[in-house]
């Protein structure tokens, strides 16, 4: 079943695009959500009236993503964790964690466009990536250090 795109998807397809997909997926998730638009001769018309608009937001999206990368390549945050001896956390940093730290240094993006694998569950320097765009990815660095430490440096 053809569609039209009127909200980028992710994973999926940015908005403007005209797509051959599942017709389940079509009618089960894409048109309930008013994600897409049945592909018709009436729709189409309205679609090239409004690829100009399209376009034109896609490319400020774009701007913007990319700007936020720059400013959150400079990001480095840093967790305080208890840890074992062997440099295992007895809990984890997860992406909440560092969705809230994020937003404590003024960057208010969703948790879910971290593509964190796993929780961080050992000491150590981690790069996060994020995907700001479909086609922007940035990345920022994570310590996660002994609680210990952060007493003595406060001391």
């Amino acid at each position: 079943m053809k569609v039209i795109l009127v909200k980028d998807v992710d994973n999926f397809g940015l908005a403007g695009q005209v797509l051959n997909v599942a017709p389940g997926h079509a009618r089960n998730h894409l048109l309930p959500a008013g994600a897409a638009l049945p592909a018709t001769e009436a729709n189409l018309k309205l679609l090239a009236r409004k690829r100009a608009e399209y376009e034109t937001r896609a490319k400020a999206e774009k701007d913007q993503a990319l700007d936020i990368k720059g400013r959150l390549a400079e990001v480095r945050l840093v967790f305080h964790r208890k840890a074992g001896e062997k440099g295992k956390l007895y809990g984890a940093v997860t992406a909440m964690d560092l969705g809230a730290a994020l937003k404590e240094q003024g960057f208010d993006m969703e948790r879910r466009r971290l593509r964190l694998g796993e929780p961080f569950k050992a000491l150590g320097d981690y790069e996060v990536p994020v995907r700001l765009h479909p086609e922007v990815t940035a990345s920022f660095k994570v310590s996660v250090l002994p609680e210990n430490e952060a007493e003595t440096q406060a001391n």
